[in-house]
């Protein structure tokens, strides 16, 4: 289950990086015009007329962006990252694999693969909850003309549950780690049996050994 959680939590993760609609134009006042909607993405902004055509053009530089949006590319991609390195991790600490055999083994490698998880949905979380505020502030902020007002857009929704699958399954892969008890029962099990006592002679007591 942690790892079906990850895996569509990657998914959700990659969808919102890819889509453009992280920002969508805000429809408030009489002096927007209608014809037209405008998308902005971490990658490309996009202008969709009313006849469906549709227009989309890569940002041309990085450095003119805003900060926002660099922050928010750089951790979307290092939490991509490191949800595909925490996917191959827990395919070989996997129990149906055989790439290790010690299951102690296999419980520490699939709770490295549920910590893997749990940062990168972390790191997915962070810029589009700042994201939202900045749109949030701008929405409401009296001095920010209405043509350059925005709205949340869908990619941002689709990040926060994939943020939140990829959390949950890492927490759920870290709850493989067996208990102290549990650890105390293997290794008492592993240990060397008890020495046989012989038993004492008939007629002899503890003085007699002395």
């Amino acid at each position: 289950m942690g790892v079906s959680f990850s895996i569509v939590g990657l998914l959700c993760a990659v969808i919102a990086c890819a889509m453009p609609t992280w920002k969508v134009t805000a429809f408030i006042g009489s002096s927007i015009v209608v014809a037209q909607i405008i998308w902005e993405g971490l990658w490309m902004n996009c202008i969709v007329q009313t006849t469906g055509h549709m227009q989309c053009k890569t940002y041309d530089s990085m450095l003119a962006l805003p900060q926002d949006l660099q922050i928010a590319r750089a951790l979307t991609i290092v939490c991509i990252l490191l949800a595909i390195m925490g996917l191959f991790v827990s395919i070989i600490g996997a129990k149906c694999t055989k790439c290790i055999d010690e299951a102690s083994v296999k419980n520490r490698v699939m709770i490295l693969a549920g910590i893997l998880f749990f940062l990168s949905g972390l790191l997915c979380f962070i810029p589009i909850c700042w994201l939202a505020i900045h749109i949030i502030d701008d929405f409401y902020n009296p001095l920010v003309a209405e043509p350059l007002k925005r709205e949340l857009g869908s990619s941002l929704y689709i990040g926060w549950g994939g943020s939140v699958l990829l959390m949950l399954g890492g927490a759920l892969l870290s709850c493989s780690c067996p208990t102290w008890g549990d650890r105390y029962q293997q290794q008492k099990g592993h240990s060397a049996p008890p020495v046989p006592t012989t038993a004492q002679p008939a007629g002899l007591n503890k003085q007699d050994y002395v």
